[in-house]
């Protein structure tokens, strides 16, 4: 695909994507998200990437989704629009790697439904976040509505469902919505500096404690457990990373995965 919309930069094992539409403030369209989808589908086929970080450029990380091409839509076309957006953002869960939102300015709209589809998320200091939706009569449509009071709670995500409330990023992390927060022009250098923290690891390890974490959410804490104990006997035994992390702790040296 000739990608028109999304910047990538793969170093040192790290996938830095960037939505470049300035011009509309990174507002989601339905060629944004055949790109990402697309996107997504290269990276995870790519073996040597371990991490992806999501960005925006300019003033905003995504200022939301594109309400020119919403207007004329009817409700068949809008509940697709919906289903359209809510399989990309999933999809971030899905892939093995970690996925990181460094948000940069606004993450409004859709735009917070894309970072909160994100493993985890670091903000700079000019970031704000919202759903503005019922401002225009509408509601969340890309998962907004389940997502957000899951990282924060039932009655901080009905607030700024129910407001529009614009918060800034200290506010976020207040919340738990973000898990760090940078000034701005150090913000892709630290998440960056984080993610090759994480490259850094075992990649099996990472890639089950990311499955671990997501489907256990979804489990009673039981079931959870047994699939902790199960998926963590995988990584004992000769050939498995365990014993290749273990051995070279007791050889007091680093481990070459």
């Amino acid at each position: 695909m000739n990608y028109e919309i999304l910047k990538t930069e793969i170093t040192d094992g790290i996938a830095i994507v960037t939505i470049s539409r300035p011009e509309a403030m990174n507002a989601l369209n339905t060629r944004f998200f055949n790109e990402m989808d697309q996107l997504i589908a290269e990276i995870s086929a790519n073996s040597d990437v371990k991490v992806m970080i999501i960005t925006g450029e300019g003033k905003a990380f995504v200022a939301g989704a594109d309400i020119a091409e919403m207007v004329n839509k009817n409700s068949e076309e809008g509940s697709a629009f919906s289903v359209l957006g809510q399989n990309t953002f999933s999809s971030f869960g899905k892939m093995d790697i970690p996925v990181i939102a460094a948000i940069n300015g606004f993450a409004l709209g859709g735009g917070l439904e894309l970072a909160m589809g994100c493993d985890f998320r670091f903000a700079g200091t000019k970031a704000k976040f919202g759903q503005p939706e019922v401002n225009l009569g509408l509601i969340p449509g890309y998962a907004g509505t389940q997502r957000l009071p899951r990282l924060t709670s039932m009655g901080d995500a009905l607030y700024l469902l129910m407001t529009a409330d614009m918060i800034d990023a200290n506010e976020a992390l207040r919340i738990g919505l973000v898990q760090r927060v940078f000034e701005s022009e150090m913000l892709l250098d630290e998440t960056i500096k984080t993610a090759k923290l994480i490259a850094s690891k075992g990649p099996e390890a990472i890639k089950k404690v990311k499955m671990i974490v997501r489907k256990g959410l979804e489990m009673s804490i039981e079931d959870g457990e047994k699939l902790e104990a199960a998926e963590f006997g995988t990584l004992f035994g000769e050939g498995n990373e365990g014993k290749t992390g273990m051995t070279a702790f007791l050889e007091k040296r680093k481990p070459d995965w």
